[in-house]
C-alpha cells in the first residue's frame, strides 16, 4: 500500500513538474521587477498569486515542505508594502533566496523521488525570523504522540544523591555551571565534543538531584541525547542550539527553586524535540532503540549525516566541488613552488622564470577574485608586482626577498587547503597575510601535542588511582606516585606557556595530597565528586588543545569552581 502511494505521488508530481518550474520562474521574475520598481504593485501581486498557486500544487502532490515554504513566503510577501523602503530589503532578499531554494528542492525531489521536508526547514525559519516570528522546532515534521508518560531512566545507571540540603545546593550550582559552560561552547561553535560530554555529565548530575521525581525523566533523556549526538557526531544547528537553551531554564529552576522544581513535568514539545534527535541520529545503540520503541519508532533510514550531505546540495557547493577547486588551485601553486625552488637553489637561474612566476600569480589572483577571496587575491597580485620589478631591474631576488615571497605563497596555499573545511568564506580569506607568532611554529605545535598526550595519560592514571583508592578501603599506596606524576605534567604545561592549566593541575595535586594522602580521615563523597568534576573538566580542556582547537578557558574556570568545593 505504501509503495503504491509513493508511486502515485511521484506520478502526480511528474504531471505538474514543468508547471511548478514555470510558476517559480514567474514568481522570481515578478519579485525581481518589484525590487527594481518598488511602486509596481502589480508585480508584487503577481508574485503573491504565483506563490499561492505553488502552494495549491504542493498540497495536491503532498509535498509538505514545499507547502509550508510557500505558506510562509505568502505571509512574507504580504508584509511588503507597495513603495517599500530600504528597511524592507531583508524581507525581499530572504524571499528571493526562498524561491531559489524551492527551485533547487523541486530538482532534488525529481532526482531522489523522496520528500524530506526537513531540508527546507532552515529557509522556512529564515522567512519567519525575518518577520520576527518564532521559528519552527526541528521536530516540525515529526509525527509522534508524546502524551503518555515514558520511563526514560530505565537502564541509565546513576547513583543516588545522599547529601543534605546545603550539599544539594552546592551540587546543583556546580551542575548548572557545567551545563552553562557546555551551552556557551555550543553557542560559540567551540569544541562540540567537549560540550556534548559536559551536557551528559550535567544531565546525570541533575538526574541524581531529582531522585526519581518527574523532572528527572527529562534529564535522563537529555543525557541519552547528548551521548548519542557525541557518538554519531551530530552538529549543533540553530534549531538544536535553541533546544538546549530551553533546557537551561530547567537547570536554573533546580538551583533557585530547589527540590520543589523536580516535581513538575517537562513540556511535551521539549520531549518531542529530544526524541526527534534520537530518531534522526540513526543510532542503533540499546538506550536509543529502547526509547524509540516506546513510541513505536525505529531509527530513521535517512539519518542526520545523510540529511546534512543532502542539505549541502540545496544550500551551497558541496564538499566534492570545494575539494576539486582546492586541488586545482594547489596544483597551480605546486608548479609555482617548483620554480621558486629552482631559483633558491641557484640551478641555472633565468630571469625569464620571474616573468613566468608572475604570470602564474596573476592568474591565481584573478581566480581568487572570482571566488570573492579578495585579500588572498591582493597578496598574490602584490607578489606578482614585486617579481615584475625584479625582472625590470634585471636581477634575481635576494635571500630575504625570496623567503618573504615563499612565505606569502605558503600562506595562500594554507588558506586554499582550508577551503574544503571552512568553505569560501571571509574567515578563509583572512588566513593569509597575518603575522605569525612563535606559537605557530611547527616545532612548538608538536611540543603542544606531545604535552597534551602525556597530560591526558596522567589524568586518566589519576582517575584510576583515585578509584582504586576508594575501592581498596582508602589504601593510600594507590596514590603514592600521583603527586610526582602530576608535577611532571605541570612542568610541561608551563613549557608550552599555559599557566592557567598548570595552576589548576597544581591545585588538583595539592588537593590529593592534603585531602587524601595527609589527612587521617577518609574523604567524603562530596569531596570525591567535586575532585572528579575538576579532573574531568581539566581532561576536556587538555583534549581541546591536543586537537588544535582554541583553548576553552571556561573549562578551567569550571575546574576551579569544583576545586573550591573540595577546599570547603
Amino acid at each position: 500500500m505504501v509503495q503504491s502511494s509513493l508511486a502515485t505521488k511521484s506520478q502526480s508530481f511528474d504531471l505538474v513538474k514543468s508547471e511548478i518550474e514555470q510558476t517559480i520562474k514567474q514568481a522570481e521574475s515578478s519579485l525581481e521587477r518589484f525590487q527594481e520598481n518598488r511602486e509596481s504593485g502589480e508585480d508584487l501581486q503577481n508574485c503573491l498569486d504565483f506563490l499561492n498557486q505553488l502552494r495549491g500544487i504542493f498540497i495536491l502532490v503532498e509535498l509538505r515542505g514545499g507547502t509550508l515554504l510557500c505558506q510562509e513566503a505568502v505571509a512574507m510577501a504580504n508584509d511588503v508594502p507597495v513603495g517599500a523602503n530600504d528597511d524592507k530589503n531583508i524581507l525581499l532578499t530572504t524571499l528571493s533566496n526562498a524561491l531559489f531554494i524551492l527551485r533547487r528542492y523541486v530538482e532534488y525531489y525529481h532526482q531522489q523521488r523522496a520528500d524530506h521536508p526537513e531540508l527546507l526547514l532552515p529557509v522556512i525559519n529564515e522567512l519567519r525570523e525575518a518577520r520576527r516570528e518564532k521559528p519552527y522546532p526541528e521536530s516540525c515534521f515529526f509525527d509522534v504522540d508524546i502524551k503518555d508518560q515514558r520511563n526514560f531512566c530505565a537502564g541509565l545507571k546513576v547513583p543516588e544523591f545522599e547529601g543534605n540540603e546545603a550539599e544539594y545546593e552546592i551540587v546543583a550550582r556546580r551542575m548548572r555551571l557545567t551545563f552553562q559552560v557546555a551551552l556557551l561552547g555550543i553557542l560559540r561553535d567551540r569544541n562540540p565534543v567537549v560540550s556534548q560530554k559536559l551536557i551528559s555529565r550535567a544531565a546525570r548530575g541533575f538526574v541524581r538531584l531529582c531522585q526519581g521525581a518527574p523532572m528527572g525523566q527529562m534529564w535522563c533523556l537529555v543525557a541519552i541525547v547528548a551521548d548519542t549526538m557525541l557518538d554519531r557526531a551530530m552538529p549543533f544547528t540553530k534549531a538544536r542550539k535553541r533546544t538546549f537553551m530551553r533546557i537551561e531554564k530547567y537547570s536554573r529552576e533546580l538551583v533557585y527553586v530547589g527540590k520543589v522544581a523536580t516535581a513538575k513535568d517537562a513540556p511535551d514539545s521539549l520531549i518531542r524535540d529530544l526524541v526527534y534527535l534520537l530518531y534522526r541520529s540513526g543510532s542503533g545503540n540499546p538506550e536509543v532503540t529502547r526509547v524509540l520503541s516506546e513510541f513505536q519508532l525505529a531509527p530513521a533510514e535517512f539519518p542526520d549525516s545523510i540529511l546534512e550531505a543532502h542539505a549541502r546540495r540545496l544550500y551551497g557547493p558541496g564538499t566534492d566541488v570545494l575539494t576539486s577547486l582546492s586541488e586545482a588551485l594547489q596544483d597551480e601553486l605546486n608548479q609555482l613552488k617548483d620554480k621558486l625552488d629552482i631559483i633558491e637553489r641557484g640551478i641555472e637561474p633565468d630571469l625569464a622564470e620571474l616573468s613566468s612566476i608572475a604570470d602564474a600569480l596573476e592568474r591565481l589572483s584573478n581566480t581568487l577574485v572570482m571566488l570573492d577571496l579578495n585579500r588572498l587575491a591582493t597578496i598574490a597580485r602584490e607578489e606578482a608586482s614585486k617579481l615584475r620589478n625584479w625582472e625590470a631591474e634585471s636581477r634575481l631576488p635576494g635571500e630575504e626577498e625570496l623567503f618573504r615571497l615563499a612565505d606569502s605563497v605558503l600562506g595562500i596555499e594554507d588558506a586554499i587547503m582550508q577551503i574544503v573545511s571552512r568553505g569560501i568564506t571571509a574567515e578563509t580569506d583572512a588566513l593569509a597575510g597575518t603575522e605569525r607568532s612563535h606559537e605557530e611554529s611547527m616545532y612548538f605545535k608538536e611540543a603542544v601535542y606531545v604535552v597534551a598526550d602525556e597530560a591526558r595519560g596522567a589524568l586518566t592514571l589519576a582517575k584510576r588511582a583515585i578509584t582504586a583508592f576508594v575501592e581498596s578501603d582508602y589504601d593510600k599506596l594507590h596514590l603514592a606516585n600521583l603527586p610526582a606524576t602530576l608535577h611532571s605534567i605541570w612542568g610541561g604545561l608551563q613549557m608550552i606557556n599555559d599557566p592557567g592549566a598548570a595552576h589548576v593541575l597544581e591545585r588538583v595535586a595539592a588537593s590529593i595530597q592534603e585531602r587524601m594522602l595527609d589527612s587521617r580521615e577518609a574523604p567524603g563523597n562530596q569531596v570525591l565528586e567535586a575532585l572528579a568534576d575538576a579532573l574531568t573538566s581539566l581532561e576536556y580542556y587538555i583534549e581541546g588543545i591536543g586537537k588544535r582547537e582554541e583553548s576553552n578557558v571556561d573549562l578551567l574556570r569550571l575546574a576551579e569552581t569544583s576545586l573550591d568545593d573540595v577546599d570547603l
